[in-house]
């Protein structure tokens, strides 16, 4: 059985500590959630200067603000690490939780040329697995290498949206994919996601799911980018193929939203420039031997990060405690699973690891999301808990 086993060589960027990092913790002797900066191998709860993520996200030098908050000193980062999977907690002790909290969680789809083909299979296989091959070789065959050139909203992509509805091609995916407006959705609810080493969802009703390995921007209520993390979009192929309207039940599930490990702050070490340039990988293992290997290069995303914000952040939204987007990815498993033309599909047990080289690693074991401890802390929740810890 593959393990979820936490450590600061395994979890931290390649470059260790350079970076701001900022994560939360769940500390047991005050029943809620801390902030916390990782310096020199220690994390140190700096809730008292920045209660919430979302305070921190606010100022005008996050990465500075952060190196300069005073701090209590919780633990070795190795000792919190080695307390966050579930199976190997001490109850008592303080373990890792994914780094956003009050942030709207938001994510761009289909921002990749091979994921909207995907998209456009799951919409014409009517969420149906194993009619998904036949109908990706002969979309791939007549449009896909168009597809992976075109600037979104562009002439030329308009040119090619009149071609495929001449055709009979057209989709709404498309539309998303290659015309003017980004498709954002709600991913899930502030408070809601999980973090490095907790147990991730996927609907137990589900016959075709995947992970989604992709790069989490952290926005301020200005539309600012502050810094950036790692997210596992958990995504129903069979439920939003079945009909784009159950978006919301393909995404929004108990654990299904995984964030973490560390919420990196923009700085000298990091910028938007290395999201641009990441390579996000992927590793799923199975408990029945199986193991799949896949990832994106952000090189290849079709629409610029600064652009999604804006698109999130135009003049008829306002999000006045900042936002998570997730940022889209290329990866779609094809890989036959069970039997010849399945393809892939989550079974319970699944470890589940997103990894950058400057954002580390973030691993999931997959549950069905009626088996992972239940979402019962939630805004109220946290509220009434800093009240009485005096920090708000």
């Amino acid at each position: 059985m593959p393990t979820v086993e936490l450590t600061a060589a395994t979890t931290l960027p390649a470059d260790g500590l350079a970076g701001a990092l900022v994560g939360r913790v769940w500390r047991p002797d005050v029943g809620g959630p801390s902030v916390v900066v990782a310096r020199d191998g220690v994390l140190f709860d700096v809730s008292a200067a920045f209660a919430t993520t979302r305070d921190l996200a606010e100022t005008a030098d996050p990465a500075a603000a952060a190196r300069a908050a005073p701090g209590e000193r919780l633990g070795a980062i190795e000792e919190i690490l080695a307390n966050t999977p579930p199976d190997r907690r001490n109850p008592e002790r303080p373990w890792l939780i994914a780094p956003i909290d009050l942030q709207a969680i938001k994510a761009a789809g289909v921002t990749f040329a091979t994921s909207l083909i995907e998209r456009v299979i799951e919409e014409r296989a009517r969420g149906e697995r194993a009619a998904a091959e036949s109908i990706r070789a002969e979309f791939a065959r007549r449009v896909g290498v168009e597809l992976a050139s075109i600037t979104p909203g562009s002439p030329a992509a308009e040119r090619l949206k009149q071609a495929l509805v001449e055709a009979g091609l057209w989709s709404q995916y498309l539309e998303v994919g290659i015309g003017p407006d980004a498709e954002i959705f709600t991913k899930s609810q502030p408070m809601s996601a999980v973090g490095t080493g907790a147990e991730a969802g996927f609907h137990a009703a589900s016959a075709w799911n995947n992970p989604e390995p992709e790069i989490v921007l952290v926005v301020n209520s200005q539309g600012a980018i502050v810094g950036a993390t790692l997210g596992n979009d958990v995504n129903l192929r069979d439920f939003e193929g079945r009909s784009a309207l159950l978006l919301g039940k393909a995404k929004d599930q108990n654990a299904s939203c995984a964030i973490g490990p560390f919420l990196r702050l923009f700085d000298a070490t990091f910028t938007l420039d290395d999201v641009r340039r990441a390579e996000v990988a992927l590793r799923v293992e199975g408990d029945d031997g199986f193991a799949l290997e896949g990832g994106s290069t952000m090189a290849a995303i079709s629409r610029d990060p600064a652009e999604l914000v804006r698109q999130l952040f135009d003049a008829g939204r306002r999000y006045p405690d900042g936002a998570a987007l997730f940022l889209g990815t290329m990866f779609a498993p094809v890989a036959d699973r069970d039997a010849p033309g399945n393809g892939f599909t989550h079974k319970p047990g699944d470890v589940v690891a997103v990894s950058a080289e400057k954002l580390g690693r973030l691993v999931n074991r997959m549950r069905h999301c009626q088996d992972c401890p239940p979402w019962d802390f939630g805004v109220g929740a946290l509220m009434r808990n800093l009240a009485w810890r005096g920090l708000i």
